[in-house]
This record gives C-alpha cells, sequence and structure tokens, in this order.
C-alpha cells in the first residue's frame, strides 16, 4: 500500500454501460456515424472514472511538469475538433510508461512516459495523438467491442472467481474505463498528433522518432510497457508513415525551419525526475514487503507475486486459489472497524478475538461470505491491526475448501507484522533522471560510463536517451543519467 501510486500491472476495463445506438456527426471526418454514446454521455463517463484513474495511479507531485503538460495540451485542444469540450491533463504517479486518455477530454501522462521523451515535440506529438483519439471519439466506437477485465487483480493471476469478487468488492468495485484501439483508430489519432502538433509548432518528425523508443522498449529485459503496445498497436510502418504524414503537413508551412523541438529546455525541465518504482511507497526485497514512509514490513508467502496500489497491496499464488490484501480500515477503533467490515461485506462471524502482533492490538475475524444467488461461499481471515491513529488490516481469501491449506500462509503473513527499525530500509531513495552536460566528444556508452553509470544499464540508459549506443554525443550536449 502507498501513499501514491508506482503501479505496475494494471488491468483497465470498461464498466459495461448499456446504452442506446445513435447517428451523429463524426467532428473528425465529418461524417455520420453510428455511436454507442452521446457526447454528453461521453463527458459523463470521463468525469465518472477520472477520480478512480487518480486514486488508482496517483498524482505525481511536480508544479512545473504538471503546468507544462496543462499548459501544452489546453493549447492543443483549443485549435482540435472539439475545442467545446473541457479537457483536462495529469501527470500521474506511474513508472509504466504509457499515456492514455478518457471519453469527454480526460488526457493522463505517467511520470514513466515523460522520462523517456527526449524533447517537447516528441511530447507535443503524443499528446495530439491521445487528444486525436478523444476528438475521433474512438471511446464511443470502440465500446461496441470492448475487453472486459477487472481493476486490481495480479498480472499473470487469474483468481478463482469467488476470490476475484471479494477481491473487486474489497477494492469498492472499481472498474475503469481503458480501450484497446484498433488500427484504424491508431492511423487516425497518428494523423490527429501530426496535425495537432504542427499546428502548435512543434515537428512532428520527433513522434515517429518516439516510437522508435517504445519499440526498444518492447524487448527490454524486464520491460514495463505492455500497457502501452497493448492500447497502442505498432504496425511496422508506423515510424514511416507519421513522418511522411509529417513532411506531408509541414509542406503547407511558409516557414517549417520554424517549428520547435526543444531538446535542451525538456531535458531540464526533467531534472529530478522519479524513474523506476518508487521504494519510499513500499517494495519487495527477499519475500519480505517494506513501507519505509508508514515503517512497518511483513512477510510475503514463498512465490506470491505482489501488486502496490494506493489503495491496498495484493498477494496471491500463481494458481490463483487465495489472496491476501492488506489495506487500511476505516473506524476510530478496533471494533469500529471491525464491525463496518462486517457489515459492509455482509459477512458471518464464525470467530473474534483480541490480541497482540508483535506489540500493535489487534481483533482476528474468521469470517465467511456467501454469494445470495450462487450459494459460492468463500472464507476469510482477517487481522485488524492498530498503528497510532492507523488501522491496518489484512484480509486472508480463499474458498472452504482451501482454506485449511492457505491458512498457515496467512497467518505467518499477518502475524508478523511488525515496526521497520533498519535503517537502510527506512532511508532507501529512488532513481531519478539526473541531466548531465558531455564534457567531451565520444559515444554514449563511452560518455555514460565515464560518468559513473553501471554497465547493465547501459541498454536501458541508451533506450531513455533515444539513442544507439555507438551514437556519437558532442561535447555541451545535455544526456541522461540515472542517479539519487
Amino acid at each position: 500500500m502507498r501513499k501514491v501510486v508506482a503501479i505496475k500491472y494494471l488491468f483497465l476495463a470498461f464498466a459495461g454501460v448499456l446504452l442506446t445506438t445513435s447517428c451523429s456527426r463524426n467532428p473528425v471526418t465529418g461524417k455520420n456515424q453510428a455511436f454507442l454514446m452521446s457526447e454528453e454521455r461521453e463527458i459523463a463517463l470521463g468525469t465518472q472514472y477520472n477520480p478512480s484513474i487518480i486514486s488508482t495511479f496517483g498524482v505525481y507531485d511536480n508544479e512545473v511538469l504538471q503546468r507544462f503538460i496543462n499548459e501544452k495540451g489546453q493549447q492543443m485542444a483549443r485549435i482540435s475538433h472539439r475545442s467545446n469540450l473541457k479537457f483536462e491533463f495529469r501527470l500521474l504517479d506511474s513508472p509504466v510508461v504509457n499515456a492514455f486518455a478518457l471519453p469527454g477530454g480526460f488526457v493522463y501522462f505517467t511520470r514513466g512516459i515523460m522520462a523517456h521523451f527526449n524533447n517537447e515535440a516528441e511530447f507535443a506529438g503524443v499528446l495530439g495523438h491521445e487528444i486525436g483519439h478523444v476528438t475521433g471519439r474512438h471511446g464511443a466506437i470502440q465500446q461496441r467491442n470492448q475487453i472486459l477485465a477487472q481493476i486490481g487483480l495480479i498480472a499473470g493471476v487469474v483468481l478463482v472467481k469467488e476470490v476475484a469478487q471479494f477481491a473487486n468488492e474489497l477494492g469498492q468495485g472499481v472498474q475503469l474505463l481503458m480501450l484497446k484501439n484498433g488500427r484504424d483508430h491508431e492511423s487516425q489519432s497518428d494523423e490527429l498528433g501530426v496535425l495537432y502538433s504542427t499546428k502548435i509548432g512543434y515537428d512532428a518528425r520527433e513522434m515517429a522518432n518516439f516510437f522508435q523508443t517504445v519499440s526498444r522498449l518492447s524487448g527490454g529485459p524486464e520491460n514495463s510497457i505492455p500497457d502501452f503496445l497493448s492500447t497502442h498497436p505498432n504496425p511496422l510502418n508506423r515510424y514511416e508513415r507519421v513522418h511522411q504524414l509529417a513532411a506531408k503537413a509541414q509542406a503547407k508551412l511558409p516557414n517549417k525551419d520554424d517549428l520547435k523541438i526543444n531538446r535542451d529546455s525538456y531535458l531540464r525541465m526533467i531534472e529530478g525526475l522519479t524513474y523506476g518504482e518508487d521504494p519510499r511507497q513500499g517494495y519487495v526485497e527477499s519475500n519480505v514487503f517494506y513501507h519505509p514512509e508508514l515503517k512497518f514490513q511483513y512477510p510475503i508467502p514463498n512465490a506470491w507475486r505482489t501488486n502496490n496500489t494506493p489503495q491496498q497491496v495484493q498477494m496471491a499464488p500463481q494458481n490463483g486459489e487465495a489472496m491476501i490484501i492488506f489495506t487500511l480500515a476505516q473506524g476510530t477503533t478496533l471494533e469500529e472497524a471491525a464491525a463496518r467490515i462486517v457489515e459492509q461485506f455482509k459477512l458471518t462471524v464464525e470467530n473474534r478475538n483480541n490480541t497482540n502482533v508483535n506489540g500493535f492490538p489487534a481483533i482476528v475475524l474468521k469470517t465467511k461470505q456467501v454469494n445470495p444467488q450462487t450459494n459460492a461461499a468463500i472464507d476469510i481471515l482477517s487481522y485488524l491491526i492498530r498503528d497510532g491513529d492507523l488501522i491496518y488490516v489484512f484480509h486472508g481469501i480463499t474458498t472452504p475448501e482451501k482454506y485449511p491449506i492457505y491458512r498457515s500462509a496467512f497467518e505467518n503473513t499477518m502475524t508478523n507484522f511488525r515496526r521497520l527499525t533498519d535503517q537502510a530500509r527506512l532511508n532507501v531513495l529512488p532513481d531519478r533522471i539526473r541531466i548531465k552536460e558531455v564534457p567531451q566528444d565520444g559515444t554514449l556508452e563511452s560518455t555514460l560510463r565515464n560518468f559513473g553509470m553501471r554497465a547493465e544499464l547501459m541498454e536501458e540508459l541508451s533506450i531513455i536517451n533515444g539513442m544507439e549506443r555507438t551514437a556519437m554525443v558532442k561535447k555541451g550536449m545535455l544526456i541522461k543519467t540515472i542517479g539519487k
């Protein structure tokens, strides 16, 4: 559980709202087209799910970058095909390389993708692409063939139906709209990205160059960007096509040499940007979850996968037969918190005990939940643990048949919750983007080595710099490094 999210695995899905098909004018093509939602409904959906996006990812606290994203976004929105919409632009606290949009004008960039841009023009091209999904009403169109999934389930783990259902309840039933876009929509958004970024004065050829960075990321050893590739299909000819679109758009300009790239100003702006997972918000090492900010730790069952979101930490074995969820409980006392949980999730209490967990007062609940429609049941072992003004709760969830098998794993995690006192763990710092000035001509790799970058980081550093290792860099040029 984190104060702000650095989420690596996330499934985003549509809520499945039934709407009436209507025919209206597509603002981009000018043609009449059948939509399953009106513009008012698009705006309502975006407004409805925007708070869930914010709470799921968290907002990255960087006023300079947030102001930049908003200023450029509003400038582009004003010249778009749907300038009547009230667009909102947010910088999210996620290391995943992604940008996406909700219907109605809500556009999001992760800090992960901001770390991989190498100039303002690359950002502007992707910004135009995402605005293009909104102006082209792609969310309204794609509602017809969306893919349903639930948020918050650990990547690669398919939980048994009953466990997944309760996990979703604990997550307050949150489902988000994140549609996969087909090639037609991607192609149109590429065209609009070129058009819009050119209109506000940027060199759209840089947008094509960023697609090369995305392609290189897809082959990385521990890649964290399947989200971008899954929601942004990347045809082999995309780089060439966007270059062709940019050349066509620029041919119409009287002063195409004046188009902006703004490399140095962008790089200086992202100096100090958190890069990768932020351990201050919680991390796992050697099967132990540590939270330096909240100063606690507890063990993770062996070989279980872990997913850390702002609302909860989720742990599950690969077979999906069980799950442990760690979150905050609501209430001013342990007794009140326990009563709320029982009432909220309609649980039947089979056993309840007051106890102590490594100096923390606690309540242990053994409960059962039965689905009244299917009669399917789950067994739940809950430990509510008070730490000052906060009440944490572990929920171990499985089916009644599997409960005897997983009870010991549940108890081992829950009873070993303890205060984090190791100073090395408490003082851990995240990696950050550090901008350096090249002292002399040379290759990118030799320059990075001279800055003390480790050999195993060379490929990663070459990708975030948008260059090959053997690319020549000139004295005075700015490049990205990684440091604390």
